[in-house]
Order: structure tokens, then C-alpha cells, then sequence
């Protein structure tokens, strides 16, 4: 073989035994999962919104976020469960560059898996403890996954992984909402697919155990938009294709078929200032369908303290190393403008 196996992790069970979450936090994660299970059902009428940074880089300026991005939710709380963005791994289309907490502790040195998946579990850990916020993150990785599985109250299946066996059989598995993105190239049947796959019954083989699990109810779509085959860039969140999806997949064979819109990607072109305006347009949606109104369970919002992105060694703390965020002076103001509007 070419691989250089340089040297053993620690298990999962053993990083979590090393860093564990206190019995009254599992206790308060139980009751805040079972209020975003509720908005997923349809038994709350709340809307989620999963917002934070692009990629959680470093954790100073990301406990900032944090703490700023309490002080609003509490006050939206009637309207809007929050849960905080933190993703610590980041897919790269070219297999190079930055790729996340989880790889590069520090985001200007050298790789180190070691310290990788202790910071991954300190960075979530962190935010739960200080500031109260149970937390979101993308399972670029399934095999990982188990590092985090007591923390997470919503897992994402990014856009290039959804058609991928093993996240479809892993979700299945999971027990808190997991968003299906529809894939790069658009395509909804694919993610209906994807869906279907994670909310039935599964058996496969998962970190050297074969897994039997009865599927996850709350597995629902993420729309994200898509690049189409002249290189462009296509939104799909616009009132015809939350029609069009909501004829699809409400009357279908699924549970709790529910669709959170992705504010940034392509449906706004990796524009981030574009975000609060396309908030405003599927709210207007809900008014308008009562069927999209009753899918649309939420929305995803890429954001951190200072607007736009930069290089990697740009120096600007709080501004994103991977894609551009909206700054927090107008996320405040689109979260106080969702919840006014609900």
C-alpha cells in the first residue's frame, strides 16, 4: 500500500471520556433536542435557524460570535430555535487547501489529526458550557461522527456527500434532524432519495461493528442551490421550486417531510449580502402556499463577526478563511427581521 499509517488516534469513546459533557448538559441536550424534533414534526410552529461561520477557525473569535449570537436568540426565542453553526470540517472541491478544524488546529500549520479531534470536541464543548448553545456541524466524515454524537443537535450532509452510501446508512442512525442537501449538479431526486435512504430501516458495517438502526425520521432536505452545466450558477428557493418541491414531497412516502433553505451557496451565488433578502422572499412564499408554509421548517445562514472572507493568513479576527460570511451587525438585524415577520 502507498499510505503511510504514521500513527493511532484515540477512540472516540476514549476523547469523549477525555472531555465529557456533564450530566446536567445531557440532561438539558435531551429537552432542547425534543423542541427542535417538535418545529420538525410540525408541532411547533417555531421556525430553526442553524447560522454561524462558514468554518469555526479558531476559538476565540467564534466564542465571540457566540455569545453576541445568544443574546439575540433569547430574545427571538417565541419565534426562532437557534442553533449555532459549528464546522469544524470543511469539504474542498480540488481535495486542497484549508480543510477545517479538524485537520489544522491552527489554520497556519502544518495538518495534526492528533490535536485535530480533541479541538474539534473542545471547540463544541466550549460553546455548550459558556454559552449555553447546543450546536451544529457538517458530517463530512461519517466514521468521525462518533467523535461528537452526544453533542450535536443537528447534523448536515453537505452537497457533494448525499449521494454517498455511507452518509445515507450513518444518518439513518443518527437521532437528531439530519439535513440532506440536494447535490452540486441540483438534482431533487437525488435528495429525495437521500432522504428516503436515511429514514428506513438499515444494516451495514460502521467503525469495524455491523449496525442495525430503524431510521431517522427527522433525515429532511436542505436547498442549496446548484451549479448547472454551462458553469452558472442556480438558485432553487424561489416560490416555483418550493411549489414544485412541496407537490413532490409533501404527499409522499415520507416522515415529516420538512426543507431547510440554504441562504448562501449558490442560491446566492456566494453573494453573503444576499441572505437577508432571500430570508424575506421564502417567507413571502410561506404566505402565499399554505403547503410551502408547512414544509419549510428553517433556515441556514452562513455568518461571523466581519463581513466577506479573506486568505488564510489574512489576519482580520472574525472574518472567514473559507466562504464569505455575513458580518454580525447585519445578521443581528435579519434575525431580528425573521422573527418580526413570523
Amino acid at each position: 500500500m502507498s499510505m503511510n499509517f504514521t500513527r493511532h488516534l484515540p477512540l472516540a469513546k476514549e476523547t469523549r471520556e477525555e472531555l465529557p459533557l456533564s450530566a446536567d448538559l445531557v440532561a438539558k441536550k435531551a429537552a432542547f433536542d425534543a423542541e427542535v424534533a417538535a418545529v420538525m414534526r410540525g408541532e411547533d410552529p417555531r421556525r430553526l435557524l442553524i447560522v454561524g461561520p462558514c468554518s469555526a477557525d479558531r476559538e476565540d473569535s467564534v466564542l465571540e460570535y457566540m455569545t453576541r449570537l445568544a443574546g439575540v436568540a433569547e430574545k427571538v426565542s417565541d419565534k426562532l430555535i437557534v442553533i449555532p453553526r459549528v464546522y469544524t470540517n470543511k469539504p474542498r472541491t480540488k481535495g486542497t487547501g484549508y480543510k477545517g478544524l479538524l485537520h489544522n488546529p491552527d489554520p497556519e500549520a502544518p495538518a495534526d489529526l492528533l490535536e485535530g479531534v480533541k479541538a474539534v470536541r473542545r471547540m463544541h464543548l466550549h460553546v455548550i458550557e459558556q454559552i449555553g448553545f447546543f450546536t451544529a456541524d457538517e458530517m463530512l466524515y461519517p466514521s468521525n461522527y462518533q467523535y461528537l454524537v452526544d453533542l450535536l443537535s443537528y447534523v448536515a450532509v453537505g452537497a457533494r456527500s448525499v449521494e454517498n452510501q455511507e452518509h445515507r446508512l450513518v444518518s439513518a442512525g443518527i437521532s437528531v434532524p439530519v439535513g440532506m442537501k440536494n447535490p452540486t449538479a441540483g438534482s431533487t431526486s437525488v435528495m429525495l432519495n437521500s432522504i428516503y435512504a436515511a429514514q428506513a430501516q438499515q444494516s451495514f458495517i460502521y467503525r469495524g461493528w455491523e449496525v442495525e438502526c430503524s431510521g431517522n425520521p427527522l433525515a429532511h432536505a436542505v436547498l442549496r442551490g446548484y451549479i448547472g452545466l454551462d458553469g452558472r450558477n442556480y438558485p432553487n428557493y424561489h416560490y416555483e421550486h418550493l411549489e414544485r418541491l412541496a407537490g413532490r414531497y409533501l404527499d409522499a412516502d415520507f416522515d415529516n417531510p420538512s426543507v431547510v433553505v440554504d441562504c448562501n451557496h449558490d442560491n446566492s451565488g456566494k453573494r453573503p449580502l444576499e441572505q437577508p433578502r432571500i430570508c424575506r422572499e421564502v417567507l413571502e412564499s410561506c404566505a402565499r402556499n399554505a403547503d410551502v408554509a408547512r414544509m419549510v421548517k428553517g433556515f441556514m445562514v452562513e455568518s461571523y463577526l466581519e463581513d466577506g472572507n479573506q486568505p488564510v493568513d489574512g489576519g482580520v479576527w472574525g472574518k472567514s478563511i473559507t466562504d464569505a460570511c455575513l458580518g454580525w451587525d447585519k445578521t443581528e438585524r435579519l434575525i431580528l427581521d425573521i422573527a418580526e415577520k413570523l
